[in-house]
């Protein structure tokens, strides 16, 4: 059952956050290497990684895993975790206390269950397919704001892509009178726009391990998300949107405007 995997993956989510949180707090101690430009890796990532998929090989064995650190496993039952051990590396191994731990729960193409967890905060986002989304068990709901004038949207940078995509972006929205976010954590500024903190956030490509958990539960608080398709996401990754109600198609013209084309294969 969804709830059932909801209660797991948000036990195991607050599990991996309490290993990564040792890890922060010995920061003079941690391996690190770098993967590619501003991507890097340290043995927190791996070993928290590795947690989370014993953990899910051991309660549900026959599903597939996809994580950052180590790839896609594929399962046979239909169902697919997905998992970023510590999002927002770069600020983990500098010290900066804005990192989660992200897993969602894929089924036949449809993402059913998120959680995001800020172990630092104490924090947890939560969301099930069609049972609303939660921030330690309080309901959330995304910002009822009507204009770009009022809050502020995220805007994601990757090394994958042009650089530029997120110079417009800036640009562009700043252009309308809005004001841009960033805290180098995708997972946190959409689970922000999920509790209505940001109106929105923008990345013109995210990683499935990035992005999907987020997506889920901003959707389930009332918010927008330009619509995926998650099979493809998985492997491919993904142009992620999501947006307050009043403002998304603002924040989607933004989007479409300021990115390159977007390749789907």
């Amino acid at each position: 059952m969804v709830s059932e995997r909801l209660a797991f993956a948000e036990e195991l989510a607050q599990k991996a956050g309490e290993l990564g949180l040792e890890y922060f707090q010995k920061l003079d101690t941690l391996t690190i290497t770098q993967k590619g430009h501003q991507d890097l890796v340290s043995e927190a990532d791996q070993n928290v990684e590795t947690l989370i998929r014993k953990e899910l090989a051991e309660h549900y064995p026959e599903d597939g895993i996809l994580g950052e650190e180590h790839g896609m496993e594929e399962g046979s039952s239909g169902y697919t975790w997905v998992t970023d051990p510590i999002d927002g590396t770069a600020n983990f191994v500098a010290g900066i206390p804005q990192w989660c731990v992200i897993i969602a729960c894929v089924h036949q193409g449809q993402v059913i269950v998120g959680v995001i967890h800020d172990p630092v905060s104490k924090e947890t986002f939560t969301a099930a397919a069609g049972h609303g989304a939660f921030l330690n068990g309080k309901p959330i709901k995304a910002s009822d704001s009507q204009s770009l004038t009022n809050g502020s949207v995220g805007v994601g940078f990757n090394g994958r892509t042009a650089v530029t995509d997120a110079v417009n972006a800036v640009g562009a929205l700043v252009s309308k009178g809005g004001v841009f976010f960033r805290n180098a954590s995708g997972g946190l500024m959409l689970a922000y726009a999920a509790a209505g903190r940001l109106i929105g956030y923008v990345e013109s490509h995210m990683n499935a391990w990035d992005c999907l958990a987020g997506m889920l539960i901003t959707k389930e608080a009332g918010g927008e998300i330009l619509e995926q398709d998650i099979n493809h996401a998985l492997y491919h990754g993904a142009r992620v949107v999501v947006g307050a109600p009043g403002v998304f198609d603002d924040i989607k013209d933004i989007a479409e405007s300021s990115f390159a084309p977007f390749e789907t294969a």
